[in-house]
């Protein structure tokens, strides 16, 4: 992984703020993260869907709270919502927050070492994935923030 960041440094390559969900290491581009944070106040939402956490009101913005652990049907380390961190992100001209179990480091790789997504990942994952990098020791599945909030929306019209 090392020589793999330090390369990009000089091809200026993509950012991502690394989260972890249930073991597993995703990227999200940086240039559509707005805040990291633990959030609390969380409002419920009657009838709503599971993957929907609820509502939070960060700095006078109401945000739509997305649990990342039912989009991807794993288990959270931390059941209770304002225990697990937060990613909140843009899409469109409205911030939504992703729920995660940790917020790791930003990582800057080359572009051109962004692989296709493997033939065994998972279907749910491979929706709203660009793509992977293989790092040292793991797989950076890479999420795309538009494909994820858009199959959101479509569950709610539904």
């Amino acid at each position: 992984m090392s020589s793999e960041i330090e390369n990009s440094k000089n091809n200026r390559g993509q950012q991502y703020v690394t989260i972890r969900l249930a073991g597993q290491l995703f990227g999200l581009q940086i240039d559509r993260v707005q805040d990291v944070f633990m959030p609390d106040n969380f409002t419920f939402v009657p009838l709503a869907n599971q993957k929907i956490a609820g509502v939070l009101n960060l700095r006078g913005r109401i945000l739509t709270a997305i649990d990342l652990s039912h989009v991807f049907n794993v288990s959270a380390v931390n059941e209770t919502n304002s225990e697990r961190p937060a990613v909140s992100v843009i899409y469109g001209n409205e911030s939504y927050v992703l729920l995660t179990d940790i917020i790791g480091e930003v990582l800057t790789l080359n572009e051109e070492n962004l692989e296709p997504n493997p033939v065994n990942l998972d279907k749910e994952w491979t929706k709203v994935s660009i793509g992977t990098y293989r790092l040292e020791s793991e797989l950076l599945v890479i999420l795309d923030i538009d494909v994820l909030i858009e199959e959101l929306l479509n569950l709610k019209a539904a």
